[in-house]
């Protein structure tokens, strides 16, 4: 019987990153701060929002789309936030819909750490990209996620698409 190894090199930080070093602030109000985009994963940015790809995917091309302002609370957002985000969030979808032709897309807001969210703090939507059989056994029994894109190629491919 021949043995296959299955590479998921991005996996790696994600586990060692249990304890994490407490950094002062928000990590999206961070990256928002920042200039390198391109080191940030930041596709693009709006007057008031932007849209990045998750270092943490559950599939190729996750996006997260987020208000630039600290927001923890979808009913705090003002409206003139409220539309710019929703703008970008259709744009993010449009040009997954594009590149990827992706069989459907799950768009979603886990509101709070009770709801799920890995930074609540924050608030951000996922919008994942999803293909008929796109996940198997793996997650289940090895807990490893099967990705068939590296987050640099991804980033390549759509950036064009957000300018």
């Amino acid at each position: 019987m021949s043995e296959s190894t299955l590479w998921a090199p991005w996996r790696i930080d994600y586990i060692l990153r249990k304890s994490p070093p407490k950094e002062d602030g928000c990590l999206f109000c961070r990256l928002h701060a920042e200039s390198d985009d391109r080191k940030n994963l930041i596709l693009a940015r709006s007057e008031h929002s932007y849209v990045v790809l998750n270092r943490f995917p559950y599939s190729s091309c996750h996006l997260l789309v987020l208000p630039a302002a600290h927001f923890a609370d979808f009913n705090q957002l003002e409206s003139e936030v409220y539309f710019d985000l929703m703008l970008l969030l259709k744009k993010a979808t449009a040009v997954l819909q594009k590149v990827l032709k992706p069989g459907g897309i799950n768009v979603g807001l886990n509101m709070g750490a009770a709801a799920g969210a890995g930074i609540a703090e924050h608030l951000h939507f996922h919008i994942v990209p999803r293909w008929d059989g796109d996940h198997n056994f793996m997650p289940v029994i090895a807990d490893t996620m099967v990705m068939p894109q590296h987050l640099d190629s991804a980033y390549e491919m759509l950036l064009p698409y957000f300018t």
